[in-house]
């Protein structure tokens, strides 16, 4: 596999993050893959956004759990933005996406959309959450899937095996040498979060990573050596 660059929520450190805006801009930027966030509106809609209240994100209040889509659509996510569902994002760009679950319900609503959109090869699935992943494996055995860590511990190869995983993103800070044989010993790819600056985008090379999650099209305002000359 060759280096990995995936944009974060987008290109959250230039667009609002979460949105089609931010989305469009890491394709035209020409990173390889993009990376969202996923939570179930009242009414079961596959909701793209970070946080479980949309507080922080746009100009409402309350949990994503408790309005409806409808609802969800009146809001502001950043420059005029609304919050976007899975499916539109999948029909807005080309680049394959990291879809992170956050729950098992939220798990169980992908698996079907991504079965009646034939889109599994396209999307791997992501989560912290060990429950989501195991549901993800039963529904879509044959899904790429990802366990997120912010904490390596002595149990991330045991555990990234439990649910089917060939991959698993690591916070950089945490990430060691002895991590990265363990993961390649087993046969996993191992990617960083969130690498921004040309010291990071170091790091993450000396640790001979598989890739790397960036918030900007770009570090210190120069293109990435990855990202030279792609479309």
């Amino acid at each position: 596999m060759s280096f990995l660059t995936v944009g974060h929520r987008g290109v959250m450190g230039v667009e609002p993050e979460n949105t089609l805006r931010s989305f469009a801009r890491a394709e035209r930027e020409g990173l390889d893959q993009i990376e969202l966030d996923l939570h179930l509106s009242k009414d079961g809609a596959l909701v793209v956004m970070h946080d479980a209240e949309v507080d922080r994100t746009t100009d409402g209040s309350g949990r994503i759990g408790d309005l409806t889509l409808d609802e969800l659509r009146e809001l502001d996510a950043g420059l005029g933005e609304r919050v976007p569902v899975f499916e539109e994002v999948l029909d807005a760009v080309t680049r394959p996406v990291q879809a992170e679950i956050k729950d098992v319900a939220a798990a169980r609503v992908l698996a079907r959309v991504l079965r009646e959109r034939a889109a599994v090869g396209r999307v791997s699935v992501l989560s912290f959450h060990d429950e989501a992943l195991r549901e993800i494996h039963q529904l879509l055995p044959e899904s790429h899937r990802v366990l997120v860590a912010d904490d390596p511990g002595r149990h991330l190869v045991s555990r990234a095996r439990a649910v089917g995983a060939r991959m698993v993103s690591l916070e950089l800070p945490r990430i060691s040498l002895g991590v990265v044989r363990q993961c390649r010993a087993a046969g996993i790819d191992v990617i960083a979060w969130t690498v921004n600056t040309p010291q990071e985008l170091a790091l993450a090379r000396a640790f001979e990573l598989d890739g790397i999650v960036t918030d900007l099209p770009s570090i210190d305002g120069r293109t990435m050596p990855e990202l030279a000359g792609r479309a």
